[in-house]
């Protein structure tokens, strides 16, 4: 039986799982699929905006990496985000949604990736930049 929206709203307990693929990983760009699921809506059954969020920035971080032996085992050059700055322009109820982070400036600490998250259709739900400094 599906709740209505307030009781949706009423509700104390909260959880589920969410996931996604990375379906290619360049030093450049990272491509990465994730299906929609009840798990990651909102009461009004589409994304909700934090699990997009997540989605695009981990996306960016990966991105942001760029070659793997660049991090430590301790967790040194680790690309630490600084700053997200998200327009969220869509939403989706059904499917899956593709980010696609971009390598915008690579710099010696500083580094900027740029994601777009986009439904099935290719249309845009999230434009993201984000700022990293590798941890020292």
């Amino acid at each position: 039986m599906e709740l209505n929206i307030r009781q949706k709203l009423a509700e104390n307990e909260w959880k589920g799982e969410i996931g996604f693929t990375i379906e290619s990983r360049e030093p450049e760009r990272v491509i990465a699929r994730m299906p929609v699921t009840e798990a990651a809506k909102n009461p009004f059954g589409t994304m909700h905006a934090g699990a997009l969020i997540w989605f695009a920035d981990i996306a960016a971080t990966l991105c942001a990496i760029g070659d793997l032996d660049s991090i430590g085992e301790d967790g040194s050059g680790f690309p630490l985000a600084v700053d997200l700055h998200t327009v969220l322009s869509g939403n989706e109820k059904a499917g899956d949604l593709i980010a696609t982070s971009t390598t915008v400036k690579r710099g010696g600490k500083l580094i900027v990736i740029r994601t777009e998250v986009r439904g099935e259709t290719g249309r845009l739900l999230i434009d993201m930049t984000t700022t990293h400094l590798r941890a020292g």
